[in-house]
């Protein structure tokens, strides 16, 4: 078999090439081996990271029981609970696409044979994807697994807390309904273990997706991060990409029209963050296979609703680890026809996967196809005057009873002026808060929105205030929040126009953002868009933000003094 590597490996003018591989110590019979990328995002910050090295050692270790030489490569990983809210979110997002570019310069500088990956969180996981889908070699992913779940205080069964319990909790703070104290426990019990934020926000979001588009083995997206099951996973993974490899299956052999189709199905079902509209549109653009924001709404259409995970109910994504994990939904996706049988995936056809990887649902943490939470999927699309080109909301994950909410608008030019309004108490019931420039161009970067809309949640008005922003948000972001509104404000979108008090509906069920002001009004002459302040980051802030209780402001500052 003909292999990528023989460009380093074969004839008299490739001595060179083989003296600086035997300086890592390879020998002449590993020489004559395929050689297998393990990109590797491990890094000490980022708690879904910290454990990797494991993974890689059991990725190594399949690699080289099936007959091929593994080589680490390291990547970036940028951890988006640190990023938030502050300078650092600018590079969240557009480390992806640095992920991508490196993934592409190591595997195409060096001619691997195939590849391993194994990301964990956000970014990482699409970044990877776009670079495998560049290079179009064997590959496959495994994940290091999400994190256990933290318990109230006394409980170790029961209701779970996680990371989106201190997002909250610092908006009931300021509002009086948590104390700094019950915070601190919080702060030391909610994320207990290493691994991915434990419910269905972006990461395992994206790690779940990896097996629904085929490129990852069952339990990929949810056996926990601390099982050893997820070790014999991955050794697993890399004896798998060796068979591919025999096989001659590349990535775009699997990502394929079906594929998307399949994930996007699945993302509806098991309700996932609204980033991975982001990221699996990105993926299909490489791949070959466009979608659009119509293709994004018609898979929330025709899909049900299955699960039920945090933040659109309590459940942790253990729980749907204990019930059989992604293949069940798939399963119950199979049985209501809404499956592509055509795509192709790790463990064979559909029809195989399908046969040998599920069970069904049980009816609770996975509802039956035929008796789900919505008929709907957990996504949908809103569009509107507001958001010509389309804006994006976690239906699953907002109150019935704001589905459909009408209000005056509360505008401002940036994250950190809405949090001042918010923690400051400036926002009333039945307001519509509109966060603008803070989209692709105009953060730059895109921004995500988790401070705001956890602050509204933990101030008690979840239930009665709606939000508006061409940013984005965390995929722990709950309530009827709509981001990705397009155009953005900074490339003269309509929501750059709308001015304080203006009436704007917001109808989740409808599908659309409408501001209730004349055409003829909303011309840019008649009507100026907003003007964005000075760039104001917070490492521009003062030392203790304003919005923190008086009581947590002294403490601080009395800390801050005693330090120096």
């Amino acid at each position: 078999m003909q292999l990528r590597s023989d460009a380093v490996r074969c004839g008299i003018p490739r001595a060179p090439h083989r003296s600086l591989l035997k300086a890592d110590g390879l020998t002449d019979e590993e020489l004559k081996r395929p050689l297998v990328a393990v990109f590797n995002s491990r890094n000490d910050i980022i708690p879904g990271h910290n454990n990797l090295d494991k993974i890689c050692e059991a990725v190594k270790a399949g690699i080289y029981m099936a007959g091929g030489v593994p080589f680490e490569i390291s990547t970036i990983g940028v951890c988006d609970g640190i990023a938030m809210n502050h300078d650092g979110m600018h590079y969240s997002l557009v480390s992806r696409e640095a992920i991508a570019d490196s993934f592409e310069c190591a595997v195409q500088g060096h001619a691997f044979d195939a590849a391993v990956c194994i990301p964990n969180c956000d970014k990482i996981v699409p970044g990877m994807l776009l670079g495998a889908l560049r290079v179009n070699i064997p590959t496959v992913f495994v994940s290091g697994g999400p994190m256990l779940p933290g318990h109230q205080p006394g409980c170790s069964q029961g209701a779970t807390t996680d990371l989106n319990t201190l997002f909250d909790g610092a908006g009931q703070v300021a509002a009086g309904t948590m104390t700094e104290e019950e915070l601190k426990y919080f702060e030391d019990t909610a994320c207990p273990t290493c691994g991915s934020c434990s419910g269905m926000f972006t990461a395992n979001s994206m790690n779940c997706l990896c097996e629904a588009l085929g490129i990852a083995l069952p339990g990929n997206g949810t056996i926990p991060a601390v099982y050893s099951e997820r070790l014999r996973l991955a050794k697993h993974a890399g004896m798998k990409v060796m068979e591919l490899l025999e096989k001659g299956i590349c990535i775009k052999d699997i990502i394929t029209e079906a594929a998307i189709h399949n994930a996007m199905e699945c993302d509806m079902a098991f309700g996932g963050s609204t980033n991975t509209v982001l990221h699996l549109t990105a993926i299909a653009q490489e791949a070959g296979h466009p979608i659009t924001m119509d293709d994004w709404d018609a898979a929330s259409a025709r899909t049900p609703h299955l699960v039920k995970l945090q933040p659109s109910g309590p459940r942790p994504l253990i729980d749907l680890y204990a019930v059989g994990g992604v293949p069940v939904v798939m399963h119950e996706l199979g049985e209501a026809g809404l499956l592509d049988r055509s795509a192709l995936t790790v463990m064979g056809t559909m029809d195989e996967y399908l046969a040998n990887c599920t069970k069904p649902a049980d009816g609770e943490v996975c509802r039956t196809h035929d008796n789900p939470f919505s008929k709907v999927g957990a996504l949908r699309v809103l569009h509107g005057n507001v958001a010509p080109n389309g804006g994006i909301v976690k239906k699953s994950a907002v109150d019935p009873s704001m589905l459909t909410h009408t209000g005056p608008a509360r505008c401002f030019d940036s994250e950190e002026q809405a949090c001042e309004a918010i923690f400051a108490g400036k926002i009333n019931p039945g307001d519509v808060v509109v966060i603008r420039y803070e989209g692709p161009a105009g953060g730059p970067g895109m921004r995500e929105m988790l401070t705001p809309t956890s602050a509204i949640v933990g101030m008690g008005l979840s239930k009665s205030v709606a939000l508006l922003t061409d940013g984005r948000f965390s995929g722990a972001s709950k309530g009827p929040c709509v981001g990705h509104i397009s155009p953005e404000a900074a490339a003269g979108g309509p929501i750059a126009l709308i001015q304080d008090g203006d009436q704007i509906t917001v109808d989740i069920e409808g599908g659309a953002i409408t501001l209730h002001v004349d055409d003829d009004e909303m011309a840019p002459a008649v009507r100026p868009s907003s003007r964005r302040p000075p760039s104001t980051t917070m490492a521009c802030w003062p030392s203790t933000p304003s919005w923190f209780p008086p009581q947590t402001r002294e403490r601080m500052c009395h800390e801050r003094t005693q330090a120096r």
